[in-house]
């Protein structure tokens, strides 16, 4: 009986909790709901043999700021990972790197202790702001994705940007194709990320 109950233990095992706290680029911003990143990544984890509940705790337009006011709303229930996608808003509106980093600094405290791994994406600011501008903003991300605990993408877009094909018109968000390549491009980290997450 111990043995039975044993070899079922994995298929009654409840499925990992992984929090995407972002903005409109992991909301899903202008495309329907079966294509957006959420969507998508879960189809790709499952196809994985990965049993993967996510939270959304992505809103479009938010920034840095937003993100950690909400953090304890989105942890409510609790996560087994998380995945933090923000910064795209800071650096349209221009806010002090200082101030982003503060934020995503808290946020990565928050969830350190509460022993939830994380998947920290980067992004550029616009070139508008200037070289220096671009410079402090980019290094923070750097700075952030070496901390213990944290799993770094350099570049939530990366690989489609340079790509109209895989752009929505408004010329800044990926469309369905794109976010497919976002998500295959990712899914290696998220499997590792989910890898290094305690037991549910």
């Amino acid at each position: 009986m111990a043995l039975v109950l044993a070899l079922m233990a994995p298929a009654l095992a409840a499925p990992r909790r992984l929090l995407v706290l972002g903005d409109s680029l992991t909301a899903g911003y202008g495309l329907p709901h079966g294509d957006g990143f959420q969507y998508q990544l879960q189809g790709a984890l499952k196809a994985q043999g990965h049993d993967v509940s996510i939270i959304d705790g992505a809103v479009s337009g938010d920034t840095s700021a937003g993100g950690r006011a909400r953090l304890d709303w989105a942890l409510g229930d609790g996560a087994d990972a998380a995945i933090v996608e923000l910064g795209a808003n800071d650096g349209l509106r221009g806010v002090d790197p200082k101030d982003m980093e503060a934020n995503l600094t808290a946020i990565l405290d928050s969830l350190a202790a509460k022993h939830i791994p994380v998947l920290l994406t980067g992004m550029f600011a616009p070139p508008n702001l200037g070289p220096d501008y671009q410079q402090a903003f980019r290094a923070v991300f750097d700075r952030l994705g070496k901390r213990p605990g944290v799993l770094y993408d350099p570049f939530f877009l990366d690989g489609v940007t340079m790509h109209p094909d895989l752009i929505q018109a408004d010329g800044l968000h990926p469309n369905a194709d794109g976010v497919k390549r976002e998500v295959a491009r990712l899914l290696p980290l998220v499997e590792q990320l989910l890898a290094e997450a305690h037991p549910a």
